[in-house]
């Protein structure tokens, strides 16, 4: 089993906590986030783990190394000065993650979610993970209904960063710097997604005032 912790980018809004610091090393009452999201995807039963480095990149492999303290064998995707995005930054790394669907989690989120072997629907390509629209965004991101992503005019639900991809998600893309968001909306609009909601702790910890309001917690 093989899943994918995005790190690569440079953390604009989180700026200036990640001058210095890469976004997946920020400490939440003195835990790094990557090191969360590594305890989460071992204790799910995951054995390998890709890891994208970008911004700061050498100081997330010097912590993490082989990921062998996690009981687990992480393999790093290199972009460093050539940021992938999302989209980009999972298409470089399906060699590594293989033909079977895989769990991808953003860096910078703080949860306590757990993620299980999901058994998704012959015809989705993704499984996205939502949440509640937190009190800090104008409008959500998708709908659900009976269990599939949906586009809405206005959307009950934000999308929460952790996802499960078929490889075949992928298929029309190519080599290159691209986001998810916009399939996301084309596979919603085609009801090739499914998805469930998760109302347990998470955080985008997406600007120095919401991290430093977590750590007060």
């Amino acid at each position: 089993m093989t899943a994918m912790i995005l790190a690569a980018g440079r953390g604009e809004r989180l700026r200036p906590v990640t001058d210095n610091v890469p976004k997946a090393m920020v400490e939440v009452h003195g835990e790094k986030l990557i090191d969360r999201h590594l305890s989460m995807l071992a204790n799910a039963g995951e054995k390998t783990v890709v890891i994208n480095l970008g911004w700061l990149g050498e100081q997330i492999a010097g912590h993490v190394g082989s990921g062998r303290q996690f009981g687990l064998n992480v393999v790093y995707s290199p972009e460093y000065d050539n940021v992938l995005e999302t989209g980009g930054g999972i298409y470089k790394a399906l060699p590594i993650l293989g033909s079977e669907p895989f769990w991808v989690i953003n860096a910078d989120i703080f949860t306590d979610m757990s993620i299980w072997p999901d058994d998704m629907d012959d015809d989705a390509l993704a499984h996205l993970v939502l949440v509640p629209t937190p009190s800090h965004k104008v409008n959500g991101d998708f709908d659900l209904v009976e269990g599939k992503i949906c586009n809405g005019d206005e959307p009950a639900f934000t999308y929460s960063g952790v996802a499960r991809y078929r490889p075949e998600f992928f298929a029309g893309a190519s080599n290159g710097r691209f986001s998810v968001a916009p399939m996301f909306r084309t596979f919603a609009d085609q009801g090739r997604m499914s998805g469930n909601v998760y109302e347990g702790s998470w955080e985008d910890v997406g600007t120095p005032e919401r991290l430093a309001n977590l750590n007060r917690r």
